[in-house]
């Protein structure tokens, strides 16, 4: 491949254009994470299923779905807070994670463990989920286009400098 300032063929047909920054990453992100995660989760639930029964594939979707929803708070926390008050998101994100670890374990010992769980497919659900989820944010993150600089202001002759 050739760029277009070295000499001989040219690498494509036409102009490169420019793209802007990502619109709303956190939602992006969200959309990204529970695509995957929910794909995975689905086939650790079928495997479940097939392994140890309906309860068993039952127990791996509640415990893939509790992480998705512990996930999601943030992402849809970050998706406002990053829209109104950027530089409070990290702030935001700390307070929102210690809400929903007390909320959740409140939530999960007033409920109790159902008789039907079975807590190993239950873990395993949880961690499919967590390790997929994170790997779809990380490239998530990755592929965002964030914009870092302000554009330069063109000059009174209209050029950029």
């Amino acid at each position: 491949m050739t760029s277009n300032a070295e000499p001989g063929h040219r690498s494509g047909n036409g102009p490169v254009g420019v793209s802007g920054p990502t619109k709303s990453l956190w939602l992006r992100l969200l959309k990204i994470s529970s695509l995957v995660a929910g794909a995975a989760l689905l086939l650790a639930g079928i495997a479940a299923y097939f392994v140890a029964g309906v309860e068993s594939a039952l127990s791996a979707l509640l415990g893939g779905g509790l992480v998705a929803v512990f996930f999601a708070i943030s992402l849809v926390v970050g998706h406002f807070a990053g829209r109104t008050n950027p530089s409070g998101a990290i702030g935001l994100f700390v307070a929102t994670y210690f809400i929903k670890v007390v909320g959740f374990a409140i939530v999960l010992f007033a409920l109790g463990r159902p008789d039907w769980l079975d807590g190993g497919f239950f873990v395993v659900g949880a961690i499919v989920t967590v390790v997929t989820w994170q790997a779809a944010e990380i490239y998530g993150f990755s592929t965002a286009r964030l914009q870092i600089f302000n554009d330069p202001a063109p000059s009174k002759d209209g050029s950029n400098e």
